[in-house]
């Protein structure tokens, strides 16, 4: 079989986001090797799709579509299914303003800004529940917009921002735990020590 124009379109297009379909399998699968099998699929699957792909349109978003497909058919649905309808956005929103206040008031803003928090960052993401998981992953880490999130992950875009903000939320408190854990910041024990 001989290199053909289709196999040259797809090498350009498709080939140049293999970096960052690795990244987005492997914060999907939490396991290299089983990383390396969903990427290998992902893009067996492109390359048989490939006749389908509309030439002007994003292809990484495309392959971040097929890699999320493949990774949701491989695992069971069930297991994983977290019930955001008891959320209340408006209280979520009040507490996080009001940790962020006391934050920026403590001092501890500053200084989680100073710190190195990588490996805190990625321990956080890895324990995230996979439907905020992947809207942090594909908007913070992938630079991906909400619209284009939305289409990989195949919802609207008011899920992809209220998926987004809980991320964002329990990314905080577990990085406010590190913080204390590390000694980094100690917790205020009384309404004294909150103050200063």
């Amino acid at each position: 079989m001989s290199y053909s124009a289709r196999d040259a379109e797809f090498d350009e297009l498709v080939l140049a986001a293999l970096p960052h379909v690795v990244r987005f399998a492997r914060s999907l699968a939490h396991d290299d090797a089983l990383a390396d099998d969903l990427v290998q699929e992902t893009y067996l699957r492109a390359y048989r799709s490939w006749g389908t792909f509309k030439l002007g349109h994003d292809a990484r978003r495309w392959l971040f579509t097929i890699c999320r497909n493949v990774f949701l058919r491989q695992r069971e649905r069930d297991a994983r299914v977290v019930d955001t309808s008891g959320d209340d956005a408006e209280l979520e929103s009040l507490l996080a303003a009001v940790e962020h206040g006391a934050a920026t008031q403590n001092g501890t803003a500053d200084l989680l800004d100073r710190i190195e928090v990588a490996p805190a960052i990625r321990a956080a993401l890895a324990v995230l529940p996979e439907v905020y998981r992947t809207a942090a992953i594909l908007v913070d880490v992938e630079g991906e917009s909400y619209e284009g999130a939305a289409e990989v992950l195949g919802v609207p875009v008011g899920t992809v921002r209220s998926r987004l903000f809980r991320a964002r939320r329990l990314l905080q408190q577990s990085l406010y735990v590190y913080a204390v854990d590390a000694g980094i910041i100690r917790e205020p024990t009384t309404a004294g020590d909150a103050a200063r």
